[in-house]
C-alpha cells in the first residue's frame, strides 16, 4: 500500500431507498490520522454515507475502497464478498452508532472481547488484557464486570468505543455519537474522542455538534441533498464558507 493512499476512497457512491435516490454520486475520500466531521441537515444523506462505508448499506453504485482493498465485492469486481469476507472487513472500519448497540446480556468486558475472539480469532487472554487496556483508556476500567443496563448513557458510549477499539481498526466510524445522550454526558464522550484524535486514530464523525467539530476536526464536509456541497478546513468552514448553503445552515447555530 503506498502512503498515500486514502484509508477511506468512495467514488460514485449512490443509494436509493424506493423511489428516493439518497445519495447522488458522493466522492469521498479520508487521510490516515485525519478527523473528519460530516454535517448537514436531517435526511440529508451524511449517515447512510457511513453505514455504505462500513457496508450496513448496501450501494446501488460507485465504489469503496479500504486502504487500497475494495469492500462489498472481490477482486474481480462483480462477484459480491461472503459474509465471511464482509466480517473481515468490517473489522477494519469500526462503528459506534448513536444508540450504543451493547449487547444486554454480556457484562463490559464481554462486550469489549466478544468480537475479537469470534471474528478475529484472538485467543480468550490477549482478548481480555487488551480490553482493559482500553477500557482504562476510556476511563470505564471500574465497570469492567458490570452489566449495560447498569450504565449511564456516557458510559454506555464509553464503552461501545472501546469495543469498537478491540478490533484494531484502521479508521472508527461515529454516527452521531452523542445525540442520545443527556447534555450533562456530552462532554465525557467527546474527551475520549480528542484523546483519539490527538493519538492519530483515522476517524469520521457524523455529528450535529457544531462547537466539537470545528475543535476535533482537521476537515469538515458537508452534505446536502445527497451530494457534498462543501468540504474545507474548520476555520474556513465556519468562518468563511463559499455556498450560500452552507452560509444558511450555519446561521442556525449562530
Amino acid at each position: 500500500m503506498n502512503d498515500n493512499t486514502p484509508v477511506i476512497d468512495v467514488r460514485g457512491l449512490r443509494k436509493h431507498f424506493a423511489d428516493v435516490e439518497v445519495l447522488k454520486g458522493i466522492d469521498f475520500q479520508v487521510s490516515r490520522g485525519k478527523t473528519v466531521s460530516v454535517l448537514g441537515s436531517s435526511g440529508s444523506g451524511k449517515s447512510t454515507m457511513l453505514r455504505c462505508i462500513n457496508w450496513l448499506e448496501q450501494p446501488d453504485g460507485g465504489s469503496i475502497h479500504i486502504s487500497g482493498e475494495r469492500i462489498g465485492i472481490r477482486k474481480d469486481g462483480r462477484t459480491p464478498m461472503s459474509n465471511r469476507e464482509l466480517a473481515r472487513m468490517r473489522a477494519r472500519t469500526a462503528m459506534v452508532f448513536q444508540g450504543f448497540n451493547l449487547w444486554p446480556h454480556l457484562t463490559v468486558l464481554g462486550n469489549v472481547i466478544e468480537a475479537p475472539i469470534h471474528v478475529q480469532g484472538v485467543s480468550r487472554e490477549e482478548a481480555v488484557s487488551r480490553a482493559r487496556t482500553l477500557l482504562d483508556k476510556v476511563g470505564m476500567s471500574h465497570k469492567v464486570d458490570a452489566y449495560p443496563w447498569t450504565l449511564s448513557g456516557g458510559q454506555k458510549q464509553r464503552v461501545a468505543i472501546a469495543r469498537a477499539l478491540a478490533m484494531n481498526p484502521e479508521v472508527i466510524l461515529f454516527d452521531e455519537p452523542t445525540s442520545a445522550l443527556d447534555p450533562e454526558l456530552v462532554g465525557e464522550v467527546q474527551s475520549v474522542m480528542r484523546a483519539l484524535a490527538e493519538d492519530g486514530f483515522t476517524m469520521v464523525i457524523v455529528t450535529h455538534e457544531m462547537d466539537f467539530a470545528r475543535a476535533i476536526s482537521d476537515e469538515v464536509v458537508f452534505i446536502d441533498k445527497g451530494v457534498i456541497v462543501e468540504r474545507a478546513e474548520p476555520e474556513k468552514f465556519f468562518t468563511t464558507p463559499d455556498t450560500d448553503r452552507v452560509r444558511q445552515f450555519l446561521s442556525r447555530y449562530g
